[in-house]
């Protein structure tokens, strides 16, 4: 479905989901990648994903709620998470229903706003606001993968981290770099 995303361009859509994917293995959150009839209708799983979540492991539904589909919620919920962090396409579908849906069920819902798409920038901002409305805390990518290093001295993550960035963060990805290279840090 990205194919039809329009408030974020697909470059940068891509680069926050792997951050976020990346994110998820370094800190070794528990994760759960579905897709909606990818052979059949949506598309494939971006690459930067199935570099670290193989076809094998994520759900593969057919219900545009996530929540709905019983493979998922069984997926979701067995990793006895309180916590959730969702992105995705398109926002206003994919994303709303079941963060509005996990909500109602208790969880504390984070949303990756600039790892999630639309097929428009008001689209996705309605759909934003609807789910901070509902509860739902707005983050974005670099954000959230900053708030789980933390600090620069946890040095088991460290480098990690910053290879995540240079390969995936744009500008401060190049940032990283130069001070690799300038400072041989």
């Amino acid at each position: 479905m990205a194919f039809a995303t329009a408030n974020i361009p697909i470059d940068q859509l891509r680069n926050n989901t792997a951050i976020i994917a990346g994110a998820s293995k370094i800190f070794g959150i528990p994760t759960v990648v579905t897709t909606v009839a990818e052979k059949s209708f949506s598309g494939p799983v971006f690459p930067e994903i199935l570099e670290l979540y193989p076809e094998s492991t994520y759900v593969d539904r057919t219900t545009m709620n996530t929540w709905e589909d019983v493979n998922a919620y069984k997926a979701i919920v067995g990793k006895n998470k309180k916590k959730l962090v969702l992105g995705g396409l398109w926002t206003s579908v994919c994303i709303v229903g079941p963060v509005l849906s996990a909500i109602a069920e208790g969880y504390d819902v984070y949303v990756i706003t600039d790892a999630c798409g639309d097929v428009s920038k008001e689209a996705h901002d309605q759909a934003i606001t609807r789910m901070v409305q509902a509860g739902a805390h707005p983050m974005t990518s670099l954000q959230y993968l900053l708030e789980l290093q933390r600090d620069w001295a946890r040095q088991a993550t460290y480098k990690p981290v910053n290879d995540l960035v240079v390969k995936y963060a744009g500008g401060y990805g190049v940032g990283v770099q130069y001070a690799r290279a300038m400072l041989k840090h």
